[in-house]
């Protein structure tokens, strides 16, 4: 579309646009999104969530490279018993300051050029981690990545909910985390052929397509609108929906929303339930999902089953926990929009809470000198197995890390951040990542209270989540703002 025409388009919408009643707004909505072409869309959201798939790819890096260095010849890179968890532990406090950082990224440079931004830290840490000659270099490298990993996770829902209309949405908000769960399950693949600097080389290359992508992608209507410049806005818009479908009338909707929201938030503002319940429940979502353990658990995969003594080699269960991780998130990300969230969450939380009991009850009650004889026997030689199925007991906390990971992914993983991005004011919508790290009061421990809070996510999402499914933007704000939940039916 030229310039001319636009500005022309621009101020015949403005003078035109009238609202309709309530069931005709509906009809004619549902008009419009049979009408969309999704192909630019899907590109632009592909772009983006090469920054999640580097983030997955490097959250779980420790994994198989912890073993690895913990055998290196050189003493200068040899990790131990205190160094390995500083390794895997730094990469969240990195990832905290990413996510701190991103709320003001968000607002100053928009959330397409900070997901960009992220590119640069990404690439320096794998850089560092490639070329590591002592333990500085893999630290800071992790912090980087880290970092990096913090951007993207807060900035890449943003942008994917702004350009999204409510037809494909819950779809393509669950993107993120399929595109985290990838680059997971590609490092653990990468892993049984790759030596941990190559690893790191590998680490790259999903960084370099998204910078080159996003060059050709438009940003967020929503946040260019916010900056005054309707005409881009109108650009962007149409480039995302097609010249030839009625975008005009989606475009004054989503201008009379930000023209609400356009003063900044006062301290008075703060005690509106309009801006303080949807941050009550999108900051106490992403803490549950964090003490959820999944962080931990990821990090640390191949040193559990090593310490549980799966009856498999680490690094073979790890992979098979990435692909269940994988069809999860996929399930997920194909039933958001028909299922609904909430329905998602509550299955999600109880699929945690009993695979997080049966892994703390395996734990407690099996001792573990048992099970590494066993397992130990079996990888060893398997002419030496014993007779009867006592070995195949090893298999149970492979088995509940496998539910685990796939309630997770099914509701709890991609559903906070989409969440998140959907019932946040435009004005407040830049949150940052949550902090978790293991202790060493026993393996049982952690995973018994990774239980306590699953049930406590059963709870919250009865009594605080609402439902999302098929509302656009400004109908979660309206509810937010009146508190009549007719906007959300």
């Amino acid at each position: 579309m030229e310039r001319g025409d636009r500005q022309s388009l621009v101020r015949k919408t403005s003078s035109s646009y009238r609202t309709f009643p309530e069931s005709t707004a509906r009809r004619l909505d549902k008009e419009y999104l049979r009408s969309l072409h999704n192909k630019r869309l899907y590109l632009a959201v592909f772009a983006a969530v090469l920054g999640n798939f580097s983030f997955g790819f490097a959250l779980v890096y420790p994994s198989p490279v912890i073993p690895a260095l913990e055998a290196h010849p050189s003493p200068a890179l040899r990790l131990d018993q205190h160094t390995a968890p500083w390794f895997g532990s730094v990469f969240t406090l990195g990832a905290a300051a990413g996510g701190l950082s991103a709320m003001l990224l968000n607002d100053c440079l928009g959330r397409k050029l900070s997901i960009m931004f992220s590119a640069l830290p990404s690439a320096l840490g794998y850089a560092l981690l490639a070329g590591a000659q002592g333990l500085w270099m893999l630290l800071l490298g992790r912090v980087l990545t880290g970092y990096a990993g913090g951007v993207t996770s807060a900035s890449i829902p943003v942008y994917i909910s702004e350009i999204s209309h409510p037809g494909v949405r819950g779809m393509l908000g669950a993107c993120p985390q399929i595109m985290a769960v990838l680059g997971s399950l590609v490092l653990y693949a990468l892993g049984l052929v790759l030596d941990w600097r190559w690893l790191a080389v590998a680490g790259e290359l999903p960084v370099l397509a998204m910078i080159l992508l996003l060059c050709f992608m438009p940003n967020s209507p929503r946040f260019l609108l916010s900056q005054g410049k309707e005409e881009e806005a109108l650009g962007s818009l149409c480039w995302l929906r097609g010249e030839d479908t009625d975008y005009a009338r989606e475009y004054e909707q989503i201008k009379d929303s930000v023209r609400k929201q356009s003063r900044r938030v006062s301290c008075a503002e703060l005690k509106d339930p309009f801006l303080y319940k949807p941050i009550l429940i999108a900051g106490g979502m992403r803490f549950l999902q964090q003490l959820s353990g999944v962080t931990c658990i990821l990090m640390y995969l191949q040193p559990i089953f090593k310490k549980t003594s799966v009856i498999l080699k680490p690094e073979y269960d790890a992979a098979l926990v990435g692909l269940v991780r994988l069809s999860a998130v996929a399930i997920a990300a194909v039933s958001m929009d028909k299922a609904g969230r909430k329905i998602l969450l509550f299955v999600s939380a109880g699929v945690m809470l009993a695979s997080n009991l049966t892994m703390g009850f395996y734990i407690h009650f099996v001792p573990v000198s048992h099970n590494g004889t066993v397992a130990n026997t079996t990888l060893v030689s398997s002419a030496n197995l014993p007779a009867g199925p006592t070995n195949y007991i090893t298999l149970i906390p492979l088995l509940a890390a496998m539910l685990f990971i796939m309630g997770y992914a099914m509701g709890w993983g991609p559903i906070t951040w989409l969440l998140m991005s959907e019932i946040l004011p435009l004005k407040a919508r830049g949150v940052a990542s949550g902090l978790c790290v293991v202790n060493t009061f026993g393996l049982e421990v952690p995973f018994l209270f990774f239980a306590v809070i699953s049930a406590g996510n059963i709870l919250f999402t009865g009594c605080c989540v609402p439902e999302t499914k098929g509302r656009s933007l400004e109908q979660i704000e309206s509810f937010f703002r009146t508190g009549r939940r007719s906007f959300l039916r």
